[in-house]
């Protein structure tokens, strides 16, 4: 993918402004837009946990706040402390977002390191997505 180098280094800046004084695993996404635009988010702790938010869905809401509503990949990085693990995949919650504005065939998922990474189309990371269409098909 001719963007991934980007965006992982993007996703990397963006992860320096994580704020998690409770698990200290710092996670940044860069989500480019069909008009070419790229979206920074990292992971915002909260001390009640539940309102916790992740980079990935940092980056789509402020996108889709911003009048954006297609997009075509996003790249995520993650780990402990100034540690990159090698994968930092999206939880459910993230997939799910991601279901909700995107194609599942057609939207990139990178995961990686900036020396190293892997693709996946989101139908990859979440085979049975409830989206749009579901709500749509006639129950007889």
């Amino acid at each position: 993918m001719e963007n991934a180098r980007e965006l992982i280094s993007a996703a990397v800046s963006a992860r320096e402004m994580a704020y998690t004084p409770y698990s200290n695993f710092k996670v940044g996404a860069a989500l480019l837009s069909k008009s070419g635009r790229i979206y920074k988010g990292c992971n915002i702790e909260n001390a009640a946990f539940t309102p916790t938010n992740c980079a990935e869905r940092t980056a789509f809401f402020k996108a889709v706040s911003e009048g954006e509503l297609a997009f075509e990949c996003i790249a995520i990085v993650g780990g402990k402390g100034d540690e990159l693990e090698e994968f930092c995949a999206p939880c459910g919650v993230c997939r799910q977002v991601m279901m909700e504005f995107c194609d599942p065939d057609e939207f990139k998922i990178i995961l990686g390191t900036p020396e190293k990474w892997h693709v996946y189309t989101l139908r990859e990371l979440l085979p049975f997505g409830f989206g749009k269409q579901d709500l749509e098909k006639s129950h007889d």
